[in-house]
């Protein structure tokens, strides 16, 4: 799929929406507008809105930017569905087979033409008639009955998604933005853009999705270079990254597909998977599965839902192979089989439309059912303490309870990565049906959001038998001290990033022999910080096939592992291999693994040899026996990180592009360098490997003290990129005094 117009149109709507809404918000809370004389209700909830979201200008921003990205979200489903023929008419596009044009519904109420089943409304099926007959005035009468239409046809798709458009009386409905008509609107772009050919794959809502939030993800990143943290606000723009869909088909195939074919040797299932990596050996601890509907599978961290619509094909395959019926495959698949979590109520939002789109693509009629997809979003919920004295039980642990209650207070923030407890879970949904109060206002409120709690306690419990994800990275030194706190607390030994935390999360999430399959950062595999980690881990688990990917797979910073962990004490024979940049550079992967890359099958077991556990999984079987036989260099010595500028350009020189006099070769320490007044200084950095003397070539400014070199970065109030680490090691002589 060609993204360049994707980005190009998803980062301009953006753009506009926000303008066009930010608009209408002006004139619809303007004293005296029409809105708070026929909508009182729903201007009071906008007016409360902004107030949650801060109040004054900045609450106004939120609530502009939170309802623009709900249009976007609605318009190019409805783009969607109208190029698919699944509206029947064009809501938000020309009649089929027209580049240009108004959208169908206003060219055939033009004409007369109204579906009934929509506008049902007397009242409103008479402003649009009076608006475009003349008989109603209006500074702009097409535009105006045009806004009611797309009103009504989203009302009316309510009934079948209402994970995507709202119910009536929704604010959203008053901020509908202005201008629809206009040659250049977002309607015109978005059929320009979103072709029918493109939107034959439902993927092409995941890239809307990741490029309509790469603007706010560069705003966030900018922040962090100026130590700003990441909270509620900014976890969702700061960690999603749209899958690669060849990542996607590995870990699936190699998972969902991997526990079919244990259960089900003789399947051809395995002739449509070009990913999938057959056991090393004949496995026997796995989870019986003896039909489909028994294949449960959720993606922790869904986003747009991209695991989730591929793992809707395999399962459609292996429905077909058991002898399903066509047309009651999709409702058994989203019944039975698919789960997702979300924190981002938009992007879940669409990834219950994406799933929704596969189930239409299959079955006619799917969307006259009732069958909604399993996506929760996990909303934050608070009690006050007045709130939580009718909520406790007479029981003697409420300190446990007031924190079941409140455990969900930032679950914007923590996500599906709260653990809830299954005993309070049931005991406290049975106390909360003997409490009555719903004639009481605000008892009613608390109560409506204790059940809350409860359905997304519910939510978080089960175990399934796949687990598949691509979960948030984020490092912990731009975490809120709230979610680095919930982090040491929670999850320990795996606090290292957000990514690794949802790796000890989705094993929870995972019946005992079942498959857990993720893409985190490849850091865990060999950094010294997740020793820890990987000590727990194996006692836990095994890790079954990892590939290690280039980072140039995500236009990340960071190399990728892509691992299948199965769930198990039982020791198993590891496979890992590597995805190089020279393969990545081609085009997309075509199968796994790659030809010519050497596929290591080890058992992770016999790394417990090697300082911190590390899984070098390329080390040669001579050099691996070497460990428990002889001490190792940091037994000996002492081997510390020393300095990088971050900025090799600016900070070091060879040794020749610099006057000799200004080079401190003969300093006994720091304080002497300093006082010295030299700028450059002979500095180790590396080089080519070379017998006992070498690599002597490069000098670094490392004036009073290293001033510049530790300022880098501060410039603008942000955190040093520069690494300072172990200076009390700098200027040492070669006999280690």
């Amino acid at each position: 799929m060609e993204t360049a117009p994707l980005k190009s149109f998803a980062t301009w709507a953006r753009r506009e929406l926000i303008t066009q809404v930010s608009a209408r918000l002006t004139a619809v809370l303007a004293p005296a507008s029409p809105e708070r004389v026929e909508n009182q209700r729903a201007v009071t909830m906008l007016e409360r809105d902004i107030a949650s979201a801060g109040g004054g200008a900045k609450g106004k921003d939120a609530v502009a930017d939170k309802v623009a990205y709900t249009w976007f979200n609605r318009i190019i489903a409805l783009r969607f569905m109208d190029a698919n023929g699944y509206t029947g008419v064009g809501v938000v596009s020309p009649a089929h087979g027209r580049q240009t044009g108004q959208p169908e519904i206003l060219a055939d109420a033009k004409r007369g033409s109204i579906d009934p089943a929509v506008v049902s409304n007397r009242r409103t099926l008479g402003a649009i008639t009076g608006l475009l007959d003349g008989t109603r005035p209006s500074a702009d009468p097409q535009g105006e009955a045009y806004t009611l239409l797309l009103a009504e046809y989203c009302r009316y798709w309510n009934r079948s998604m209402p994970f995507m458009f709202e119910r009536e009386g929704d604010y959203t409905e008053l901020l509908i933005p202005a201008n629809l008509l206009a040659a250049d609107s977002i309607l015109s772009k978005a059929a320009s853009t979103l072709t029918s050919e493109v939107c034959r794959d439902v993927e092409v809502i995941g890239w809307l999705y990741q490029f309509y939030i790469s603007e706010r993800k560069g705003e966030v990143f900018a922040g962090f270079q100026k130590g700003k943290k990441a909270g509620a606000a900014e976890i969702p723009a700061a960690t999603q990254l749209f899958t690669p869909h060849w990542i996607v088909r590995y870990l699936v195939e190699n998972s969902l597909g991997r526990l079919w074919m244990l259960n089900h040797p003789a399947s051809r299932l395995v002739e449509k998977m070009a990913y999938y990596i057959a056991p090393v050996d004949a496995e026997a601890d796995f989870v019986t599965i003896s039909s489909p509907e028994e294949l449960k599978i959720i993606d922790p961290a869904c986003g747009s839902g991209h695991m989730l619509t591929y793992a809707f094909d395999l399962l459609y395959a292996i429905y077909e192979e058991e002898g399903y019926a066509p047309s009651e495959i999709p409702g058994l698949i989203l019944n039975h089989n698919i789960h997702g979590a979300e924190i981002d109520p938009r992007a879940g939002a669409l990834a219950a439309f994406a799933l929704t789109m596969k189930a239409r693509a299959k079955q006619r009629n799917f969307l006259g059912g009732s069958v909604l997809p399993n996506i929760g979003v996990i909303e934050p919920i608070a009690f006050s303490p007045d709130e939580l004295d009718y909520l406790v039980t007479e029981a003697d642990d409420k300190y446990a309870e007031h924190e079941f209650w409140n455990q969900f207070a930032d679950a914007d923030t923590f996500g599906s990565l709260i653990q809830p407890d299954p005993n309070l879970t049931v005991r406290l949904a049975r106390h909360l049906d003997t409490i009555g109060g719903e004639e009481d206002i605000l008892r009613a409120d608390a109560l409506n959001r204790a059940h809350q709690v409860i359905r997304q306690a519910a939510f978080l419990l089960p175990r399934y038998s796949v687990v598949v994800a691509n979960p948030p990275y984020m490092g912990t030194r731009n975490m809120s001290d709230e979610l680095r706190s919930f982090a040491e607390y929670r999850y320990a030994r795996y606090a290292g990033d957000l990514c690794t935390m949802f790796v000890a999360r989705s094993l929870g999430l995972t019946l005992p022999s079942g498959l857990a399959a993720l893409v985190v950062s490849e850091s865990w595999l060999f950094n010294a910080t997740y020793e820890e980690m990987r000590s727990e881990l194996v006692r836990q688990a095994s890790p079954l096939v990892t590939a290690c990917i280039d980072k140039s797979a995500f236009g990340v910073r960071l190399n990728t592992a892509a691992t299948i962990f199965r769930r198990s004490t039982t020791p198993a024979q590891s496979q890992f291999f590597r995805v190089p940049k020279e393969l990545l550079s081609l085009g997309p992967v075509r199968s796994l693994p790659p030809a010519n890359e050497e596929i290591y099958t080890v058992r992770v077991s016999d790394f417990t040899a090697v300082p911190g556990g590390a899984f070098i999984f390329d080390m040669p079987e001579a050099l691996l026996a070497l460990y428990g036989k002889t001490r190792t260099v940091g037994e000996v010595l002492d081997v510390k990180q020393g300095l990088a500028t971050a900025d090799n350009g600016r900070f070091v020189r060879f040794w020749w592009e610099v006057g000799r006099s200004q080079i401190g070769v003969a300093c006994n320490g720091r304080a002497e360098a300093s006082k010295s007044g030299l700028r450059w200084f002979p500095y180790n950095k590396g080089g080519t490997p070379l017998p006992w003397w070498g690599n002597q070539d490069y000098v670094v400014n490392w004036q009073y003290d290293g001033r510049e070199v530790r300022a880098f970065g501060t410039e603008e109030g942000g955190r040093p990129r520069s690494a300072v680490r172990n200076p009390d090691f700098y200027f040492r002589n070669y006999s280690g005094s």
